[in-house]
């Protein structure tokens, strides 16, 4: 079933529009009805947007609440990030302004309306938040407040991802093209792990650094 956000009991024009003339869908066509603060519907199309809630669906959101700070990149990277970790169940996603990134970034709302698109393509009870940037002061002081931080970072001789400790708060410090200084390193208090012997680009690290962490929080 297509999934769709509702509000009051409807559909938004737009997807109203979507859904009949793209999904061919009609009045008495069941979907996915997310009311985007948690609660999941199997729901019943009506006439013109109309939506009835037919049975409440269990929450697929993870327990897990995952926070990528995400060293600002190049190109359209984010927009990328902010679909794919949607999909794999990340909570927040904080863009950062980093000693070593190479520009500012503002289109938030573009990425905000890009992690709702996937939220509804997945399933997902709920969109990924995602921050305005932060510069890199206030980003610590937000990471303070996980449980747990943890950075891949290239300059790490030991230190694993598999072996980390149960939490249910949990940082993940991704650093942009040029990596992460050794003085941000420190300023974090990131508990610092390897990826391997082979240098990921940032994106890749964001991801695969992701996947592994909810492997290994029983969420994956």
């Amino acid at each position: 079933m297509n999934a769709f956000y509702i509000e009051g009991g409807r559909l938004s024009q737009e997807d109203a529009r979507h859904a009949a003339k793209v999904l061919r869908l009609r009045p008495g066509d069941e979907i996915v009805a997310l009311d985007g603060k948690g609660g999941r519907f199997r729901a019943r199309l009506g006439e013109e947007g109309s939506v009835e809630l037919l049975e409440t669906l269990p929450s697929n959101e993870p327990r897990l609440r995952l926070t990528v700070y995400q060293g600002v990149p190049k190109a359209d990277k984010l927009e990328m990030l902010a679909q794919k970790l949607t999909e794999l169940g990340v909570s927040r996603l904080v863009p950062v302004d980093m000693e070593r990134s190479v520009r500012h970034f503002e289109k938030v709302e573009r990425l905000r309306r890009i992690a709702r698109e996937a939220a509804k393509q997945c399933r997902r009870a709920l969109p990924m938040e995602i921050t305005e940037p932060m510069p890199w002061q206030k980003a610590v002081l937000d990471m303070r407040k996980r449980e747990l931080l943890v950075a891949p970072w290239e300059e790490a001789t030991d230190g694993r991802l598999i072996g980390l400790p149960p939490c249910t708060d949990v940082g993940l410090l991704i650093g942009p093209e040029g990596g992460i200084s050794a003085r941000e390193i420190a300023e974090s208090g990131a508990r610092t792990v390897t990826l391997g012997a082979r240098i990921l680009r940032t994106e890749t690290a964001a991801l695969a650094a992701t996947a592994i962490v909810m492997a290994i929080m029983g969420e994956i």
